[in-house]
């Protein structure tokens, strides 16, 4: 997984970023949809899921998850199946 490690929260529990693209379900036929489009339906799943919208100067389409480095995977395999669902 290509997650960074971003500034902790306010109460200093880890967050990490990672790209949407990572975490859309391979394979996935998206037809006429905008990148626009993709992202926005990447946050909405994310953010049942505690993601948030993260972008910078340095970082843009990322997700923030507020999480420990040992439930990164199982976010990603939660994002794609909601992703799935919606299909």
């Amino acid at each position: 997984m290509d997650f960074t490690r971003i500034k902790s929260d306010i109460n200093g529990n880890p967050r990490f970023a990672v790209h949407f693209l990572t975490l859309e379900p391979e394979g996935a036929d998206y037809g006429a949809m905008t990148i626009s489009e993709r992202y926005q339906r990447v946050i909405k799943a994310a953010n049942k899921l505690g993601g948030r919208k993260y972008h910078n100067r340095a970082y843009g389409g990322g997700v923030a998850f507020q999480a420990y480095e040992c439930e990164l995977p199982r976010l990603v395999e939660l994002v794609r199946a909601l992703l799935e669902n919606k299909q």
